[in-house]
C-alpha cells in the first residue's frame, strides 16, 4: 500500500515537474482554449478543431487498429482507448494550449499545429502530455534517431510502465514506437 502511494506520488510529482518544463518551452506564442464543441478527436494525441489539425507535442499514442488483450481475454483497439482518454481529458479539464510548431503535411493537406497544453486539476496545473503518459494512455514520442523528442516524457513513460498504469496493465500492449521503427 505504501509502495503504491509512493509510486502515485512520484508520478504526480513528475507530472507537476513536466508541466513546468513544458510550459517554459512555450515562449510568446498566443495560447488558446480547446473549445467544448467543434472538436473531433482523431487519435490519442491529435484532434481537429474546426479546420485546424492539432497534435500534442512529444507524445505518441497507440495506433488505431492495434490491439491488446483485456482482462476478459478480449482484444481491444489500443488506439481507440488512447483516443477515448484524450477525449475525456479535453472535455473534463478544458485545457489551454500553446503552439510550439507548425508541420506541413503535404501541399493539399492542412498543416498540423504541434501544441503543449495545460489543464487545471484541483489546484494543480498539469501538462496534458504528462497526464496521458503518466496515466499509461500514451508514450514518449521518438525522433528519427529514436531519441525522445522530450526526454522528461520518457521518464514518465518508464514510471508508468513500472507502475503498470493504464494500458501498461496489459502484457501485450502494442508500443507504437516498436511499430514506427520497424
Amino acid at each position: 500500500m505504501m509502495a503504491r502511494r509512493l509510486k502515485s506520488s512520484a508520478v504526480f510529482a513528475a507530472c507537476c515537474l513536466m508541466s513546468s518544463s513544458a510550459t517554459a518551452q512555450q515562449g510568446s506564442t498566443p495560447s488558446f482554449d480547446v473549445p467544448q464543441s467543434g472538436v473531433t478527436v482523431l487519435t490519442g494525441d491529435s484532434w481537429r478543431q474546426g479546420a485546424q489539425l492539432v497534435r500534442l507535442y512529444g507524445i505518441q499514442a497507440c495506433m488505431r487498429d492495434t490491439s491488446y488483450t483485456d482482462d476478459a481475454g478480449k482484444p481491444q483497439d489500443c488506439g481507440a482507448v488512447s483516443a477515448s482518454m484524450l477525449a475525456a481529458l479535453l472535455r473534463d479539464t478544458r485545457p489551454r494550449c500553446r503552439a510550439v510548431a507548425q508541420v506541413a503535411s503535404s501541399i493539399s493537406a492542412p498543416s498540423t499545429t504541434l501544441v503543449v497544453c495545460s489543464a487545471q486539476i484541483s489546484s494543480n496545473v498539469l501538462d496534458l502530455g504528462s497526464i496521458m503518459i503518466s496515466q499509461g494512455f500514451a508514450f514518449a514520442a521518438l525522433d528519427s534517431t529514436q531519441r525522445p523528442v522530450y526526454p522528461p516524457y520518457l521518464a514518465l513513460e518508464l514510471l508508468a510502465g513500472k507502475a503498470r498504469a493504464g494500458l501498461w496493465k496489459f502484457s501485450d500492449v502494442p508500443h507504437p514506437n516498436s511499430r514506427l521503427f520497424k
